[in-house]
């Protein structure tokens, strides 16, 4: 005796049908996937951060004692090749003395942290006040080496402490802030009221 769909053609065809369309389908997504070397160089991971983070704030010590604060509205962290942390949204440190009191603060519009090479640039608007001596100075772009705790900036810079303002071609201070100074400066104004 033979099956039912044996001797009935039409019984066949649903599964024909459904092998036609199951082979139809995976051609079509075979030709939607590519080798193209271009392509798979195009995908570049080091575009995409490891980490984000929004409003932080970091503090930095060092044998127990804090020794400034950093506070981000974003902070953006990228793996290797190129180790780096962005701040695209500006950056506020405020340094800290060995009792917790401020000492200087220092903000920028954006900075970058090339983090294997622990130095850290800050740009756009970069202010720094050194709360001790009630200096405010002002410059383009300042640079903090971490390795041998120095800060300085080569970009001009106008320092205001009262009713002088003090015109130099850089800035140089420990990490510490403890002692800001411009440098090579090229003139001092006393404004009177």
């Amino acid at each position: 005796m033979q099956h039912p769909a044996a001797s009935n053609p039409a019984a066949k065809a649903p599964a024909t049908r459904g092998l036609w369309l199951l082979l139809a389908l995976a051609a079509i997504a075979l030709a939607g996937c590519s080798n193209d070397i271009e392509k798979v160089h195009s995908f570049d991971r080091t575009d995409n951060p490891v980490q984000v983070v929004k409003d932080a704030t970091v503090t930095r010590t060092s044998n127990g004692n804090r020794q400034m604060r950093l506070s981000s509205p974003l902070i953006k962290r990228y793996g290797q090749p190129d180790s780096r942390t962005l701040y695209p949204k500006g950056v506020e440190l405020i340094f800290l003395s060995p009792d917790g009191s401020p000492k200087a603060w220092l903000k920028a519009d954006s900075a970058i942290s090339y983090d294997d090479r622990e130095i850290m640039q800050a740009y756009g608007n970069v202010v720094a006040i050194d709360y001790h001596t009630g200096d405010t100075t002002y410059m383009h772009r300042i640079t903090w080496n971490q390795v041998d705790g120095h800060i300085f900036s080569d970009t001009t810079v106008r320092s205001v402490n009262g009713h002088r303002v003090t015109y130099g071609d850089g800035f140089d201070s420990d990490e510490s802030m403890d002692n800001l100074h411009v440098i090579h400066q090229r003139g001092t104004i006393e404004i009177n009221d």
